[in-house]
């Protein structure tokens, strides 16, 4: 018996139809009648015929219809944040229209010893931030001739980028405090070091994550000595450790976490410790999601469009594959204020 992979040719003619019409019923892009359409499935299912083979999809296009996308952290731990998910929807969106699909990757060692990034078959990649071992990954795709685009870091100039007006937010809410009276601020971020996931920033500089100098910047803007501490992962159950560290000694009369997760931790630390939100503490967030369990609670936050950050992004991917010059692109948080805030008390 013949081991043969069925074609299209197969199947039009089984079905008495042509090569061309055959074809247009499996790529779904131009009306066929339904009896076409029913003849054409009937003939494909008799010969187990499930579709056009990829790899001479690949050959034709000159691509592998993969775009990669480089986390910092794992992956059970990114996909646990609603930004994330949201991120990856719009990504998702910007690039089915090329009909590539998403290969997720993390790179939490060198990426030379990376066997996906060095021999997958990848038409683009995007990272999400830029330490450095997303650098040298960086440097394996260029090496490769694949087109890099960062969400919220720095590649170089050469590298499209997909920002936030992190910095700006982040002193936003700060100034917002400091209209309330409050000066004796402090502030929960993400770590800087994976090797040391807990534990206070003496060095601003030894931040390595662009999105967490910003906001730590932005914040001490406004607030120059707000001691940070920092945490491995942007959750409730981190929040709520730095929010015991912080409320364990000389309590702050505010704390600004660089993430609503972190926030609504913070707020559970408060209320394990008796403390009021926001009479006695108040606390700020940032991304503008939906914390289940939070209320009655609603956070005074910097909202930001993750949909629109990962689309920006898909859009920078297909504009380099069909040969056009990508557009880097800053994005405007939005401030809202929620109960979580309120004038210090005397």
């Amino acid at each position: 018996m013949s081991s043969r992979r069925a074609t299209i040719s197969d199947v039009a003619r089984q079905a008495g139809v042509s090569a061309s019409t055959a074809s247009v019923v499996f790529s779904g892009k131009v009306a066929v009648s339904d009896a076409t359409r029913a003849k054409v499935m009937a003939a494909a299912d008799a010969l187990g015929y499930t579709g056009p083979d990829p790899r001479a999809a690949s050959l034709r296009t000159g691509r592998a219809g993969v775009v990669a996308v480089l986390f910092r952290e794992r992956l059970g731990t990114a996909f646990r944040d609603p930004v994330t998910t949201a991120m990856m929807d719009g990504l998702s969106d910007a690039i089915g229209p090329i009909g590539a699909g998403i290969l997720l990757l993390n790179e939490d060692g060198p990426a030379e010893t990376a066997p996906t990034l060095t021999t997958a078959p990848l038409d683009a990649a995007i990272l999400l931030g830029c330490n450095e071992i997303l650098q040298s990954s960086i440097d394996i795709l260029r090496r490769r001739g694949i087109p890099v685009v960062v969400i919220e870091g720095d590649a170089g100039p050469d590298v499209p980028r997909v920002l936030l007006d992190n910095v700006e937010a982040q002193r936003t809410a700060a100034e917002h405090l400091r209209s309330l009276g409050h000066e004796d601020v402090a502030l929960v971020t993400l770590t800087k070091d994976a090797a040391r996931p807990r534990g206070f920033i003496d060095d601003p500089a030894q931040i390595t994550v662009e999105v967490t100098r910003d906001r730590v910047r932005g914040a001490r803007e406004v607030f120059p000595d707000a001691p940070a501490y920092a945490v491995g992962a942007s959750s409730i159950d981190e929040g709520l450790a730095a929010g015991r560290v912080l409320l364990s000694g000389r309590r702050p009369t505010a704390i600004i976490a660089q993430s609503d997760l972190l926030a609504a931790g913070v707020i559970r630390a408060a209320e394990e410790a008796g403390l009021r939100v926001p009479e006695d503490l108040s606390v700020t967030g940032f991304d503008g999601i939906t914390v289940d369990g939070l209320a009655p609670y609603a956070l005074t936050t910097l909202a930001q469009d993750a949909i629109a950050k990962g689309r920006a992004a898909g859009e920078a991917v297909v504009a380099m594959l069909e040969g056009r010059e990508p557009a880097s692109l800053t994005l405007t948080c939005t401030f809202r204020r929620g109960n979580t805030t309120a004038p210090v008390s005397v």
